[in-house]
């Protein structure tokens, strides 16, 4: 029997109950306190979407459909492991459960498509971690971004379609496309960041690829943190009252930057934006969120599958 290549995936993690909340914000926030006022307005938030983060239960599933697919040539190939940064499973015992199995080689690749040294680059920070803490080691291939990666891209485009497809045939020439990511702190422009270069790449070719007009689209930043910092813009609450402004009556909503729904779909967009839009007297879509769509877990099997041809040839016996 040889030893699987091992695949780890990360994701930014959720609490799976409302009494799990306050550790949860806890170490987002490193540590600092958290204000009543501000875990009185994620209870409320976190309820309204039925009081726990579907993000783990819907990684799991994209998990299960690559290892699936990643295995359909060969079973036993590959085994995928999924860490969280910010909650349980932890990236960290992850990694010390992929060493007690044996795995000496793995792809990682974090589930969020746009790199940056605040946000994806953390990520792998934690995978070095694990091995540091357990005294292990594995050879790992970080995968920092994949905003280009063909068919993550069709399937965004697939989704702008179908956005657009809701409306009535007579008013689809007029709906307005908003692509939208969440936001970081607005330093990372002046730190050569590439985040929001990657995002606009993506943007570029889903435009394209839908056949969009240069008017019939724009950008916008979502879910923007607390500190006093500048954060980047525009915001889509005010993007949306500028859009009701200038006319616009229907908008399709597209997330490109996350990969499931999660609080920053289920409610930064499903409920808080279209709450302002039902107050504008405009209509709102957001079509699904990729999720385990079979293109997207394809395009994830194929940057995996390409960093892991060097190892296939030289397998070892466990």
């Amino acid at each position: 029997m040889t030893t699987p290549i091992g695949v780890l995936l990360m994701a930014y993690g959720g609490p799976a109950s409302l009494d799990e909340l306050p550790g949860y914000l806890a170490d987002i926030r490193s540590g600092r306190p958290t204000t009543k006022a501000v875990l009185e307005e994620m209870t409320h938030n976190y309820t309204l979407i039925g009081g726990k983060s579907p993000l783990l239960e819907i990684t799991k599933q994209q998990a299960t459909a690559l290892e699936a697919l990643l295995n359909a040539k060969e079973a036993g190939t590959y085994k995928v492991y999924l860490g969280m940064r910010h909650w349980s499973p932890w990236i960290e015992e992850t990694v010390r459960e992929m060493l007690a199995e044996g795995i000496t080689q793995s792809v990682a690749l974090v589930m969020a498509p746009h790199y940056s040294q605040m946000s994806t680059a953390k990520y792998h920070e934690k995978a070095q971690l694990g091995l540091k803490m357990y005294s292990g080691n594995i050879e790992f291939d970080a995968i920092n971004s994949y905003n280009t990666a063909p068919k993550y891209v069709q399937a965004l485009v697939n989704r702008v379609k179908e956005g657009i497809a809701r409306f009535p045939e007579a008013d689809q020439e007029s709906v307005h496309v908003i692509l939208s990511a969440h936001s970081l702190p607005s330093r990372i422009i002046r730190m050569g960041d590439p985040y929001q270069d990657e995002l606009f790449e993506t943007a570029r070719l889903i435009v394209a690829g839908a056949g969009l007009r240069d008017d019939q689209w724009s950008w916008s930043y979502q879910s923007a943190g607390r500190s006093p910092e500048p954060w980047l813009g525009p915001q889509i609450e005010d993007h949306i009252r500028d859009l009701a402004g200038k006319g616009v009556q229907n908008i399709v909503s597209v997330p490109i930057g996350f990969v499931c729904d999660h609080v920053e779909m289920l409610f930064d967009i499903d409920i808080k934006a279209q709450a302002i839009a039902h107050e504008l007297q405009i209509r709102l879509e957001r079509p699904p969120a990729l999720n385990t769509d079979p293109l997207f877990i394809e395009a994830l099997a194929d940057l995996i599958e390409e960093r892991a041809a060097k190892w296939l040839p030289n397998r070892q016996s466990a």
